[in-house]
């Protein structure tokens, strides 16, 4: 019976390590997605709730609860890589020249060389780095088509679209949730997973999920 209590005690105390482990790794995330709104105080709150969303299509589609958690991690810090963009570029009113969008675009790669030596227990860097793939080839850095993307970015692809066009951008005002929802419908297989669009439609369709 001591040997007993020993091995729970032993197992409590492993438990409450990593608990705090955790709790401080999420409060680091929280610190390096904030680094990133200060530079670019338009989309305030953005990763937050590309994260909120993402997590949420993850659980519709009855993933696990660790990939789900590294899903809400990727989605807190997807546009970490911005740190390297110029502020008067993520800051701008107006339209983005073909020269300012491609330093725009290089924020995926950044990102993936900031994280990829972090020893997260999920493929952070990686869904970083491909969360603007899309599903025919088209998407940047790297032109992935398919299953070449993991599951993670193909979920954080379909969350931060969504929620660009659903929120508003100092260029435009927002387009609204349906607007979005018909934009990944429209363009299903082609740019998004089948089931992350579906799983995302029926989230705000019929469980009435809002962007927070």
């Amino acid at each position: 019976i001591v040997g007993i209590r020993g091995v729970i005690i032993d197992i409590t105390e492993r438990k409450q390590s990593f608990e705090k482990v955790r709790k401080a790794l999420d409060a680091t995330v929280r610190a390096m997605a904030a680094t990133v709104e200060t530079r670019d105080p338009y989309t305030a709150g953005h990763q937050y709730r590309v994260a909120h969303l993402a997590q949420a299509i993850a659980t519709e589609m009855d993933l696990d609860e660790e990939q789900i958690e590294g899903i809400r991690i990727a989605g807190l810090i997807h546009d970490i890589g911005k740190i390297a963009v110029p502020a008067e570029i993520l800051t701008k009113p107006g339209k983005l020249t073909p020269l300012e969008y491609n330093l725009v675009k290089i924020h995926p790669q950044s990102g993936y060389d900031i994280l990829k030596d972090i020893d997260f227990p999920w493929p952070v860097a990686d869904a970083v780095f491909q969360h603007h793939e899309r599903m025919d080839g088209t998407g940047y850095p790297q032109g992935l088509k398919q299953n070449d993307i993991i599951i993670e970015a193909r979920i954080l692809a379909v969350a931060d679209v969504v929620e660009a066009i659903a929120s508003h951008r100092p260029y435009r005002p927002s387009r609204g949730i349906e607007m979005a929802l018909e934009e990944i419908y429209k363009n299903s297989q082609l740019l998004y997973d089948k089931d992350v669009v579906e799983a995302c439609i029926r989230l705000v369709r019929e469980k009435g999920y809002e962007l927070s």
